[in-house]
């Protein structure tokens, strides 16, 4: 065949010009194309060779080589795959998204198909080749050809491509890229080793590339003839769990999250069906400094058919599981799957609900172990997590049961460790809330007046001191039947907890002290919303309430705190008609100066500040003159 000059497709002059100008963001993607492009055509010559054994000539061991010529400004990648004719060089190079794959794909019948499931689709990557060099030249010849059929194309990436044929004694292809001034870093060994490392390390083909040795004289390092295999040539995740060692899963973990602590868990598994993909995932033992950033990427990364696609591919984990650190490689997604593909794809649906469970499940076996020490590892892990996986209560709607049942609280029983089970389990006779308190501290919520009634009766109150409660106790509504009830919202009713005796003589002291809580409601007219009695209270004076429904004075003061206006509210003040302080106020002159007082006092304990400071301090004074 003479040399011939052939024009490209037009939607390949249009690709050409996305490709090098805004497709790719980072250069160095053109060699991860490039080595997945060689690969994948290894992998059509092994698939051929099992009707075909002819095909593998005298070279039946398959390799990628990499290597460049300062002198001439070029950077070869060489594999002795399938190979390319003459014909399949003018299709295949100068057609878009037709790098062969697709057409071998397409001629693969029955069972055939699951056997290839390694060849993947490579689209466009060719051609990110033009984003360093202003000529690719293409040597090849197909394997089964003779020497004579070997073909030459070459196009400086614009309208043409040219084409010939030449004598070329191995079969694969030579991609020689022919470097732009300016783009030198790509004939450096440790360059080119670095991005292989980091896109094409687990590549199940040998990688090769020329030996260095130290030249002490000139205090450099010179290019040997010797060639070394620079990628590991098997993905970790690819191999099977009993070939993995403890100590290799470890290791890997800390390659991919530059964490230096061993992880706290980790699970590796392989999921056949409508979705083909594999999950290593790792939970890990401490929290980064970032974790509460909510925008911060996942810690997920993605492959595709052992390949490096994105580091951070937060659509395969939900915000809530953030800190999973991993890998997840699919069989079904396109090479070239962007961001937004992510999004939409159903196929990264159901490998973000399978890695979810996963995960989930990882995470019970730790809870639910009768193993003392995997007890230990869930409390460490909710130590440094939980905070983060109460999130997820209102994100994941499928999994709230399944997160319900791994929370932990402190409780007036326990500092740490109660779950809602462990609650249930310790219920009264009669008892049918979950009684909860959210405050800004386990101190705080310990000394809150509010539990009194509940430690009098021995009856058990969770106490809630992250950020995020007052978010949880607005999507737990219930848990295994039981409601989740704040003992600061709502009169206090304990039911059948609560004996006759001490209904009627609660009954009795509210109808005797009536006159005195009408003149408390006109005292604080302007700041509280009502004034009523309370069995709840047995050391202290009053106490703040709101009424069910409605915001608690703790998310009020978070919401002011990160700067968000709350709406207007009252609080209602609940006093003890039984106190020293409350009895003293019937027939005081000083009546207003003890309302005021009482209501100061049960906002400071509820964790409040006065707005007023100033004006308590004066009364607090005037009372302790008399």
């Amino acid at each position: 065949m003479e040399k011939q000059t052939l024009s490209f497709q037009a939607e390949v002059k249009q690709i050409l010009h996305l490709v090098t100008h805004s497709l790719y963001s980072n250069k160095e993607i053109f060699l991860r194309e490039l080595v997945s492009n060689a690969s994948d055509a290894c992998d059509k010559l092994r698939f051929e060779a099992i009707d075909h054994p002819q095909f593998l000539e005298d070279a039946p061991n398959l390799e990628l080589r990499i290597f460049f010529d300062t002198d001439k400004r070029t950077l070869t990648i060489r594999d002795n795959g399938i190979g390319l004719s003459a014909e399949e060089a003018v299709s295949h190079l100068g057609t878009i998204a037709k790098s062969g794959t697709k057409e071998f794909m397409s001629k693969l019948e029955g069972d055939q198909k699951k056997d290839a499931a390694l060849i993947g689709q490579f689209g466009v990557g060719f051609y990110s080749g033009f984003i360093v060099a202003d000529r690719i030249t293409v040597e090849s010849r197909r394997a089964g050809l003779p020497a004579e059929q070997g073909v030459r194309w070459s196009s400086e990436g614009t309208g043409d491509f040219e084409v010939e044929e030449i004598t070329r004694a191995e079969r694969g292809t030579d991609v020689i890229l022919h470097l732009r001034e300016g783009e030198d870093e790509f004939m450096r060994p440790w360059k080119l080793k670095s991005i292989i490392s980091k896109y094409s390390d687990h590549i199940s083909l040998p990688i090769l590339m020329l030996k260095e040795d130290w030249d002490g004289e000139k205090a450099e390092y010179k290019t040997t003839d010797e060639w070394e295999t620079v990628n590991k040539a098997s993905a970790l995740w690819a191999r099977a769990k009993s070939e993995v060692t403890d100590a290799e899963y470890q290791e890997f973990y800390k390659q991919i999250s530059y964490d230096s602590d061993a992880p706290l868990a980790y699970t590796h598994n392989r999921v056949e069906g409508r979705s083909e993909y594999t999950q290593l995932l790792y939970i890990p033992a401490k929290a980064p400094f970032d974790l509460w950033n909510r925008d911060k990427r996942g810690g997920v990364k993605l492959y595709v058919k052992r390949i490096f696609i994105m580091d951070d591919a937060e659509a395969l984990m939900p915000v809530y599981l953030r800190f999973v650190k991993g890998v997840i490689d699919s069989a079904d997604l396109p090479l070239n799957v962007s961001r937004e593909l992510l999004q939409e794809s159903r196929d990264v649906k159901a490998i973000r609900e399978g890695s979810t469970k996963r995960v989930l499940s990882m995470l019970e076996s730790l809870a639910d172990s009768e193993d003392v020490i995997e007890k230990d590892k869930y409390q460490a892990f909710w130590d440094e997590f939980g905070s983060v996986l109460k999130e997820g209560i209102g994100e994941d709607h499928a999994n709230k049961e399944r997160l319900a049942k791994l929370y932990r609280f402190a409780s007036t029983h326990a500092d740490k460790g109660v779950s809602l089970a462990d609650y249930v389990s310790r219920m009264k006779e009669g008892q049918q809330a979950i009684y909860v308190i959210a405050s800004d501290s386990l101190g705080a919520a310990k000394a809150s007046p509010q539990l009194e009634i509940f430690r009098k009766k021995g009856i058990e109150v969770l106490l809630l001191t992250d950020r995020v409660d007052e978010w949880l106790l607005s999507h737990l509504m219930e848990f295994e039947g039981h409601p989740l009830q704040s003992v600061a919202k709502g009169a206090v009713d304990l039911g059948s907890l609560q004996d006759e005796d001490e209904k009627k003589a609660a009954d009795a002291a509210a109808t005797a002290f009536a006159p005195v809580l009408e003149r408390l409601r006109e005292s604080l007219k302007d700041r509280a919303k009502d004034v009523r009695a309370t069995s709840r209270l047995v050391d202290s004076a009053a106490c703040i309430v709101v009424e069910d429904g409605e915001m608690s004075a703790h998310l009020a003061r978070l919401l002011k705190q990160s700067g968000q206006a709350a709406p207007p509210s009252k609080p209602i003040l609940e006093v003890n008609p039984d106190h020293a302080l409350v009895k003293k106020l019937e027939g005081d002159p000083r009546f207003d100066d003890f309302a005021n007082l009482l209501f100061d006092q049960a906002w400071l304990a509820e964790g409040g500040q006065l707005d007023e400071p100033a004006a308590y301090v004066q009364r607090v004074n005037r009372l302790l003159v008399g």
